[in-house]
């Protein structure tokens, strides 16, 4: 089975465009990102990559297309939409498509309270095993095939302010991770679990305390072996670190559509296990 992960798509609008009263301070401050930090000019084109990613999927043959989070540049409506838009078919149903949110996709409280990332790709979040949801949607779980689950995980939740980026996963999600992977009708099948926020850097060290997954250790421990994997994104690097006896595979998929750096993960699985991936860049 070949499943296709990227991340941090990051769909921008023209914030310039926009009236700047509505787009509330937290956006203000992150405009310096945009222009000074060159992130506009970064994912000018970031809605034709994904398209061309997601086209890529049937060009590979891929039995599941899974993104971990950060569909939008700050959480806007048309941020959405172009997202949708651009997966096209894909994101047509939860058989072929698993998206979850990242940290960008709820910048602010009011995207957060107002279920914005939900309103557009709620209905990927169905879950084939609902029992075991804990905290709204989450965890959902996919069955692919007969060898393969996709689990997926929120870890995105709206901060104090602006520079601090940090997750968690929570005890809620992860008991329901755990009571889950006790099932039997997951029996000899490989685990796919999707987080936004890295458990691991790429040099194999915990994230940053502002920018890491705060309850990494409690996750990984659920996972041991080559059975699992963890994909994530957050840190715009591609890496895979492969599992130990003791940890899963860790596949990070960002940033897949920044300028000069496009690409993401095909990732095989045979026999119940995660055998390993192959990087990729898209047919632009």
């Amino acid at each position: 089975m070949r499943f296709l992960h990227c991340s941090d798509v990051h769909i921008t609008e023209d914030y310039f465009a926009l009236p700047l009263r509505k787009l509330g301070w937290r956006r203000w401050v992150a405009l310096v990102e945009l222009t000074a930090g060159g992130r506009a000019k970064a994912y000018r084109n970031a809605q034709a990559t994904l398209s061309a990613i997601a086209r890529d999927a049937g060009t590979h043959g891929v039995d599941h297309f899974i993104l971990s989070g950060d569909l939008t540049a700050y959480a806007l409506e048309g941020e959405f939409r172009a997202a949708r838009a651009a997966l096209g078919p894909l994101a047509s149903t939860p058989a072929r498509c698993t998206v979850i949110p990242g940290n960008h996709d709820v910048f602010t409280p009011g995207a957060a309270r107002s279920g914005r990332f939900a309103r557009h790709f709620g209905d990927l979040l169905e879950s084939d095993l609902p029992d075991y949801r804990r905290e709204g949607a989450f965890p959902f779980v996919r069955l692919v095939g007969e060898g393969a689950a996709v689990v997926g995980l929120c870890s995105a939740r709206p901060l104090p302010t602006p520079g601090l980026s940090y997750g968690s996963v929570g005890q809620a999600q992860l008991e329901g991770l755990a009571a889950l992977l006790k099932d039997a009708r997951l029996d000899g099948r490989a685990i796919l679990v999707v987080v936004h926020h890295a458990p691991k850097s790429p040099a194999n060290h915990a994230d940053g305390w502002h920018h890491g997954l705060h309850d990494a250790d409690a996750l990984l421990k659920l996972l041991p072996g080559p059975r699992f994997a963890v994909l994530h994104g957050h840190i715009h690097q591609r890496y895979h670190h492969p599992a130990t006896q003791d940890r899963p595979h860790l596949f990070g998929a960002g940033s897949s559509t920044q300028a000069g750096k496009e690409g993401y993960w095909l990732i095989e699985v045979q026999d119940g296990l995660v055998v390993g991936g192959t990087k990729h860049v898209p047919a632009l």
